[in-house]
């Protein structure tokens, strides 16, 4: 433990890419292979359930400090972070412990198990022997919301460096179903397993977000495009008469379409699609929101099934006959996809194609663009069509370039505090627009990101200063402010109070030009609803 806690100490301590994949890479060289396998599990959330609620550790630790619950509380809400705020107010250890990784995290698993008393117990002994960074680290992982500025991409290249293996080829081996509690450091990263390749799915590759003039990409000739489908971006897999499903998430979710097993009919073995899912009801692509009605269940019922029937939206291959064609240019594995699917019968399958488009001239594409929502898309996506198939986010070969947001000018309701370097701020904010009288807010979003630290520092000032009430670490405020929230699109919800849902809020632009009676109202809202 006290190796891990420091590697997370230095790349807590760092923004520098640089400094953290060396601290990795030196970290993968010296730690026992159990530890290393584990940490590989954490930095890719595979962590182990929570055995003790937040709720219970907060009372354990006011206890320990002997201060009053409602004191621990405010001052939880002044650190911003549990872990933090328990590493704090507890009695530094006399103790220590040379305990592995590998050890806490074990006795975690068997922790669950255990009655009330037998984890308090625990939990004390093992603060009373920690430093404040190791209890730091302990109480984060206990709670299960451990969270660093590591991606797991990141990670794979400390791995390359400290194994001098290939970055790809690790990428690929860390995908999947593999369980930390069995697997060895050898089985998941130094050997080959042919048991493995059957269900693994590859890497996705990420497009980056065109921020300048589109034809700054050149030749519009070496381009082709398609719609940037709004749903759960997946790999579907046939391998053996088998069939798995993949999210970008790297979540096995082939219980969730029970639909798609009719591809182990129609696909031949050693097939990988890359493709959205996407709600189809009535022969029409619908919204995220309906989406999720299937996403988080245990069980699909038959009648969500025809409440919410899917299709994959199919735009690559990666894989056919069982060889992997990542590297051939994105015209040919076009072309052997467009080959398969025309030779199925779509009316039985829930399959469709993605459309790719070619154009003259890079403002026909702009005027397709205009056409996403209509389309039930998020904008496009700009392939060159000589491109391999990458791991990753890589800059050159992929774009997407999405609709504008829509925007809407919201009154400032409620506010509570941030996070990290925010978590002296009240920068977590929920907004509200007018009801059809227009004498009432209701509220419809929340947001906090988009201002600058300065006006984080001014609305925070101003908050603080025009409180009406506080609900715990949540204050209502007089309702003055108006604000400009950009949203990717919404529908209606009966989940939320003002019965819709926005996707992806945030703020634009602090709006100090309007007043509340500027505001826009829930029906403004509503118009924006495609037809």
């Amino acid at each position: 433990m006290k190796q891990f806690a420091q590697l997370i100490k230095t790349l807590d301590s760092t923004n520098k890419t640089n400094k953290k994949v060396a601290a990795l890479a030196d970290y993968f060289t010296s730690a026992s292979d159990k530890d290393k396998v584990w940490t590989i599990a954490i930095l890719s959330h595979r962590r182990p359930p929570r055995p003790v609620n937040t709720t219970l550790l907060r009372s354990w630790a006011s206890e320990m400090a002997n201060i009053p619950a409602w004191l621990f509380e405010e001052s939880y809400h002044i650190v911003g972070d549990l872990a933090e705020t328990i590493a704090l107010v507890i009695p530094t250890a006399k103790q220590s412990t040379d305990k592995s990784l590998t050890g806490y995290l074990e006795d975690m698993i068997s922790l669950k198990k255990k009655e009330e008393a037998e984890k308090k117990q625990y939990v004390i002994d093992q603060w009373l022997q920690l430093n404040y960074y190791e209890r730091f680290v302990f109480t984060k992982l206990i709670t299960g919301g451990f969270r660093i500025g590591v991606s797991q991409k990141l990670m794979t290249r400390a791995l390359a460096k400290a194994t001098q293996l290939n970055e790809d080829i690790l990428a690929y081996k860390l995908m999947g179903n593999w369980d930390p509690k069995t697997i060895s450091f050898e089985q998941l990263i130094l050997q080959e397993r042919a048991s493995d390749y059957l269900s693994k799915p590859y890497p996705f590759y990420l497009a980056y977000a065109i921020e300048e003039d589109v034809s700054d990409l050149g030749d519009v000739q070496d381009w082709t495009a398609e719609h940037k489908w709004d749903g759960i971006r997946s790999q579907i897999i046939v391998r053996e008469g088998e069939l798995f499903v993949w999210s970008r998430g790297e979540e096995l979710v082939t219980d969730k379409y029970p639909e798609f097993e009719v591809f182990t009919k129609v696909f031949p073995s050693g097939t990988v699609l890359d493709g959205e899912i996407l709600p189809f009801a009535n022969g029409q692509i619908g919204t995220f929101n309906e989406l999720q009605t299937r996403i988080g269940r245990k069980n699909i019922s038959k009648a969500l099934l025809e409440k919410t029937p899917v299709i994959v939206k199919a735009y690559d291959l990666l894989e056919w006959e069982g060889q992997d064609i990542r590297t051939s240019p994105f015209l040919e594995r076009r072309q052997l996809l467009e080959d398969l699917v025309q030779s199925l019968d779509l009316s039985s399958l829930p399959l469709a194609l993605s459309e790719t488009m070619t154009f003259d001239h890079w403002d026909t594409l702009a005027k397709e663009r205009d056409k996403a929502r209509e389309m039930h898309s998020e904008g496009l996506m700009i392939k060159r069509k000589q491109s391999t198939y990458q791991v990753g986010r890589k800059k050159g070969d992929w774009w997407k370039w999405k609709v504008d947001p829509l925007t809407i000018d919201a009154v400032l309701t409620y506010a509570m505090r941030g996070h990290g370097r925010r978590s002296n701020l009240f920068t977590d904010y929920t907004f509200a627009l007018w009801d059809a009288s227009g004498e009432q807010l209701v509220t419809f979003a929340k947001a906090y990101s988009g201002l600058t630290d300065t006006e984080f520092r001014k609305v925070d000032a101003w908050i603080k200063k025009n409180t009406v009430e506080r609900f715990g670490p949540v204050r209502s405020v007089t309702p003055q402010l108006v604000f400009e929230i950009a949203f990717e699109g919404i529908a209606r919800s009966s989940r939320h109070k003002s019965g819709f849902a926005t996707r992806f809020p945030r703020i634009l632009k602090w709006r100090h030009d309007k007043k509340i009676e500027d505001a826009n109202s829930l029906e403004d809202l509503k118009a924006m609803i495609p037809k």
